[in-house]
């Protein structure tokens, strides 16, 4: 029952990964992984102690059952252990004032998490728990900052990207949409990156990570947003060196 378990996770963590399972089927199987790994775990343990009392055969086959049932139970621990440690946000924003929107969003049905504005203790807890989620400010002109953002958004290897608009850069703001992956559990959320043209020859770069399920998005949306930002720093960095260079 242990391996049944394992094989049935991993079979249905790859088929929600390319797309061949829905997301609120891939749900319900990993609530029925967790029965049969727990399930496995209490037959372990009436069949040790009738080894221990008995002498009954079988005691390395319950062992290996215990090691499969505790591997399989493993990532549901490091969810558990996020959901203690990490506050309890569905979406994340370098702008809370002013949200860039959201371009993928149009995806959403009526069985994901409603879009809304950040509360005030929504607001204090991100800025309590990842202060990193700050927007960038770079002293580049807005074409350059833009294509430096496709070109990091490319190596991330995202899903659905929307953008940016030709209208919006004639403007001096675009907006680019994509949806991306969770780390563990791979989950959709829908992200998008603001860059406006500000004063002096600089650039403004703001974003905005939202979970379309689950009520706790487990720290996945702060990490996405101050890894992109900070892998933009570097392309950044990079292009000035280059023109300082020259």
């Amino acid at each position: 029952m242990a391996a049944f378990a394992a094989v049935l996770g991993i079979v249905v963590w790859t088929g929600h990964h390319f797309g061949v399972v829905e997301t609120l089927g891939y749900l319900w199987v990993l609530a029925l992984v967790a029965l049969l790994a727990a399930f496995s775990l209490i037959l372990a343990a009436f069949a040790f102690s009738r080894v221990w009392t008995f002498g009954d055969s079988g005691g390395r086959d319950v062992a290996f059952g215990v090691i499969f049932a505790l591997l399989v139970f493993s990532p549901y621990g490091v969810v558990a252990y996020l959901m203690l440690t990490e506050p309890p946000l569905q979406a994340v924003t370098t702008d809370a004032e002013n949200p860039p929107a959201l371009p993928t969003a149009t995806g959403r049905t009526g069985s994901m998490n409603a879009l809304l504005p950040q509360s005030p203790g929504e607001q204090r807890l991100q800025a309590q728990h990842y202060p990193l989620v700050t927007g960038r400010r770079y002293q580049l002109p807005f074409d350059e900052t833009l294509a430096a953002v496709q070109t990091v958004l490319l190596r991330q290897g995202w899903s659905k990207v929307e953008g940016p608009d030709v209208d919006a850069e004639d403007a001096g703001e675009a907006t680019i949409g994509a949806v991306a992956p969770s780390f563990i559990l791979d989950l959709p959320a829908d992200v998008s990156i603001r860059v406006t043209a500000d004063d002096d020859d600089a650039t403004l770069v703001d974003m905005r990570s939202a979970s379309r399920y689950g009520r706790h998005d487990l720290g996945d949306n702060a990490c996405r947003i101050t890894a992109f930002l900070a892998e933009l720093d570097q392309q950044v960095a990079g292009l000035v060196g280059a023109a300082a260079a020259q």
